[in-house]
């Protein structure tokens, strides 16, 4: 972490403004329901509520919902109504979404990179003792 941060050195000025959009964009999208629209869409281009709640094991209609608007909000997707009946809507990434997109691909990349070590990791972890809490050391 330390490497990277030293390739991309901190403004010198920090903008409040910023700052409290960036926040709040990677609050949002750090949640789990926004990323995995955003990879379905990627891959899907175009669907329907239903075909993306298919896709959501665990979801509510309500959870679904909310997370599209939001994404619609920030730009993140378009919905498009149809005029029939009933209605028909679809939703579809809009660049600014595509690109978001694009820039979380490297998470999967690097969880696809680093799977075995992770799960070596948590197995160990796993292993000791009352896995989480720390133990007393032993002075011997």
């Amino acid at each position: 972490m330390l490497a990277a941060m030293q390739d991309h050195p901190p403004p010198r000025e920090t903008n409040p403004e910023l700052d409290k959009l960036v926040t709040e964009i990677i609050g949002r999208v750090a949640d789990k329901w926004t990323m995995l629209v955003l990879e379905i869409l990627t891959e899907n281009e175009r669907l329907r509520f239903t075909r993306i709640a298919e896709q959501l094991e665990g979801i509510s209609q309500k959870m679904l919902t909310k997370t599209l608007r939001q994404m619609e909000r920030d730009g993140l997707l378009q919905r498009t109504v149809y005029p029939v009946v009933p209605p028909h809507v679809e939703y579809q990434l809009t660049e600014l979404g595509l690109s978001l997109s694009a820039a979380f691909c490297g998470v999967w990349m690097w969880a696809e990179k680093n799977r075995g070590e992770l799960l070596r990791a948590r197995a160990q972890f796993d292993a000791t003792p009352a896995a989480g809490v720390p133990q007393p050391r032993v002075a011997v």
